[in-house]
């Protein structure tokens, strides 16, 4: 059995498949554990670093300023959960929805996004590069950004029928720029020294 608890909240849940998604909802509407929702069971994540969300909050704030000005639609950080599948949530570290999919963005939560990034954690890497990959694009997600502080590298993949190809990557250096926003790109040091400054 998985176990939850939070002041004035305890949930404990089957480990495989039985968490019905009004259950998941109830359960992050009351607790500040980061958990998501995967084939039915619930998924505990480990809890950031602050290099972690500061890299976070540069690149959501650097991803608004980019598209309100031109009102292309919305960004959001880490919290809000998005729903891929049935009994699938995910909570992507920054999450966009273009302004002609807006129908599809709830206060609640999201059923859709076309872009997504993912700061990866160093607890499970394999979570970000294969996992999450898989997910996204099955959701048809048609950009997600990797990014990795342990490698200093940012990965863009942007959708093609069902899989994900690589945009571009960078290392260190240089600009990391988006398929679907076209004009949109980040300087690869800036994202990691931003981490790294506080």
């Amino acid at each position: 059995m998985a176990s939850i608890s939070t002041p004035g909240l305890s949930v404990v849940f089957p480990d495989r498949g039985s968490v019905s998604e009004d259950e998941y909802l109830r359960l992050t509407d009351h607790t500040n554990r980061l958990v998501e929702l995967v084939d039915g069971r619930i998924e505990e994540l480990p809890m950031p670093t602050e290099e972690h969300q500061e890299i976070i909050l540069f690149l959501v704030n650097f991803l608004r300023a980019f598209v309100r000005p031109a009102k292309l639609g919305k960004a959001i950080q880490a919290g809000l959960r998005v729903r891929l599948a049935k009994a699938q949530f995910r909570e992507p570290d920054v999450v966009f929805i273009l302004q002609a999919n807006f129908a599809r963005a709830s206060n609640r939560y999201w059923d859709f996004a076309d872009l997504v990034m993912e700061v990866v954690s160093e607890d499970d890497p394999n979570r970000d590069y294969i996992v999450k990959r898989r997910v996204y694009a099955a959701a048809g997600i048609s950009e997600y950004w990797i990014v990795d502080s342990r490698t200093q590298t940012i990965l863009v993949l942007k959708l093609e029928g069902d899989q994900y190809v690589t945009h571009c990557q960078t290392a260190g250096t240089g600009l990391a720029n988006s398929a679907l926003l076209p004009g949109f790109a980040v300087e690869t040091a800036d994202v990691f020294a931003a981490g790294r400054s506080g």
